[in-house]
């Protein structure tokens, strides 16, 4: 009896091992390249400049676009988990930087409208 307990005591520790070197394994493997990721941020980057963030947000733009080129650099070095994280980042600074953008020309558009209002109502009151 006492032989066949050695045996499953050695079974569950290499049992373990084998385990433990799978787990570690998995750790250090790269990943899949974060190719989708990389096409979303820089999609996002082409509609904050279409939306103008270059001119109403170029600091938060140009973290995006930094974030996309150290990613590409971490791509290249086959970090992939880094890399998918700063294109996410990427990508959600630069819907960000489009939407601020978005908002800071409606906001524009409502001051010249409420503009227009107060010189037609001025202009109403001279006139009578």
């Amino acid at each position: 009896m006492r032989k066949h307990s050695s045996i499953t005591i050695r079974s569950g520790k290499v049992a373990l091992l084998a385990g433990l070197a799978l787990a570690l394994g998995g750790c250090a493997s790269p990943g899949e390249r974060p190719d989708a990721d990389l096409q979303s941020a820089e999609s996002a980057l082409q509609q904050a400049v279409a939306a103008d963030a270059r001119q109403y947000e170029p600091v938060l733009l140009n973290d995006a676009q930094n974030k996309v080129a150290d990613a590409k650099g971490l791509i290249e070095k086959e970090e992939y988990q880094n890399a998918e994280r700063l294109l996410q980042q990427a990508s959600v600074d630069a819907q960000l930087a489009g939407a601020r953008a978005e908002t800071a020309k409606a906001r524009q558009a409502v001051e010249e409208v409420n503009r227009n209002i107060e010189a037609l109502g001025q202009r109403i009151n001279q006139s009578q």
